[in-house]
């Protein structure tokens, strides 16, 4: 009894204390409600059939909605406008191919390269006599394809390379060798930078300048004004540093040419280009003609033994028949220089064509010493330099002399690493310019 009591007691307290912690537990606990239920009332049955399908669910926010629209619709017109474009490319795709296919049949019936030759005369719409540079006249037929409304008598055309037939038109008729002689950018010399020659350049400005600025003095006065001058001297006097003076001071289109130019390859060719090259000028009138080293092909005339002194000849009889023709020149002059006048034809010099001859001397002391001044006005000298023994010398020295001395004195400057150009390099410079000019031969040998 007593062992089974202690026993008994400790369970109970056991289990007393354990409903006690149990208690405590649930005290700490707190309430919470239950969760709302998510339907009320009866269950919904699923709904089948078209109703279902067309019902729409209700989407929140309204906002995205409506973005996503307006996404979809514009993904909408640019399928629509690339679908437009595939189709449009479809239907033009075989117009592509059939241009193509007859360009390529158009080149085939040109022939490929081209000759380039001139229309001589036309026959009918279908039919031209044609001829090149190189060969007789033809008689052709015009391709269907050209534009026979800008084709006319002396247009250049190109011609199938072996039946010679007219394929084409060449748009630009100025020959090319004539726009390359077109000076487009005028140059920097004026007349301020010519020292002395006053006379020569009063004589060009009234046969060439005045007719083109005030040909209402001539009229006045009952006179026609000079075709030409032309320019004679020594080398390096001048004359062509006269003519670019006329050129910067002048509005006129002006047209530079060297007479070996004129002198052409193939028979015809000289004659030619002095043709189209007066014919440009009266074009673009008032214009102004400048032929420098005319003694190239305005010799004297002579029994001449070869195809080439004949050649040169007849491209001189073309010059004089431009210049006193039956054509006016009207408001185109021309200038012409040379240092071997005496070797001229006379029939070239006579009046009527070259009205105005101007002779360009040596230098006088007043030109030397003008010329001296415009060419060491951007040097700087030294104290000791003498211009005036210089000007002052026996030695016969033309412009372009002066002008090589003062270069020559600075670059002998530059060599010995000085600013300033002192009085020896001047005479330096002189003794190298004349040693050269005289072939080499030192002065006072032969004395």
């Amino acid at each position: 009894m007593g062992q089974g009591t202690p026993g008994g007691m400790g369970k109970q307290g056991q289990s007393g204390d354990r409903k006690q912690g149990g208690d405590d537990k649930k005290e700490g606990r707190k309430f919470e409600p239950p969760a709302a239920p998510s339907r009320v009332g009866r269950k919904q049955r699923k709904q089948k059939g078209p109703e279902a399908a067309a019902r729409l669910p209700h989407v929140t926010p309204l906002s995205k909605c409506r973005l996503r629209l307006l996404k979809l619709e514009r993904v909408k017109d640019y399928l629509l406008m690339e679908e437009e474009f595939v189709a449009g490319q479809e239907r033009l795709k075989p117009h592509e191919d059939k241009s193509e296919e007859d360009r390529t049949k158009v080149d085939d019936l040109r022939g490929s390269p081209m000759s380039v030759g001139n229309l001589e005369e036309i026959i009918d719409e279908n039919h031209a006599i044609v001829s090149s540079s190189v060969g007789p006249e033809y008689y052709v037929g015009i391709l269907s394809f050209v534009d026979k409304d800008q084709l006319e008598p002396g247009c250049a055309i190109l011609m199938h390379n072996k039946v010679l037939s007219v394929v084409g038109i060449l748009q630009d008729e100025v020959d090319p060798m004539v726009s390359v002689m077109k000076v487009e950018k005028a140059p920097l010399e004026s007349y301020a930078d010519i020292g002395g020659l006053d006379a020569q350049i009063q004589e060009i400005k009234e046969a060439v300048e005045l007719p083109l600025t005030h040909p209402e003095l001539y009229e006045d006065i009952g006179i026609r004004p000079p075709k030409g001058v032309i320019l004679y001297g020594e080398p390096g006097t001048g004359k062509t540093l006269l003519a670019k003076a006329v050129a910067n001071s002048t509005s006129a289109t002006f047209l530079r040419v060297v007479g070996s130019e004129l002198i052409q390859k193939y028979l015809g060719d000289g004659p030619k280009l002095v043709r189209e090259l007066f014919r440009v000028a009266d074009e673009l009138s008032p214009s102004i003609v400048f032929i420098d080293e005319i003694d190239a092909v305005g010799t004297k005339r002579y029994d001449a033994h070869s195809g080439g002194e004949r050649e040169i000849q007849r491209t001189m009889l073309e010059l004089l028949n431009q210049l006193d023709g039956f054509d006016s020149r009207g408001d185109v002059k021309v200038i012409l220089a040379t240092n071997r006048i005496e070797s001229l034809d006379p029939a070239l010099l006579r009046p009527g064509r070259i009205d105005r001859k101007i002779e360009f001397p040596l230098p006088d002391i007043k030109t030397r010493r003008r010329i001296f001044q415009i060419h060491t006005s951007k040097m700087t000298l030294a104290d000791d330099v003498n211009l005036e023994e210089f000007v002052m010398t026996k030695d016969e020295f033309s412009g372009a002399d002066i002008k090589a001395i003062c270069t020559e004195a600075g670059l002998l400057a530059l060599r010995e690493r000085r600013m300033k150009v002192m009085h020896a390099d001047f005479k330096k410079a002189k003794e190298k310019v004349m040693f050269k000019k005289k072939e080499g031969v030192p002065e006072g040998l032969y004395m």
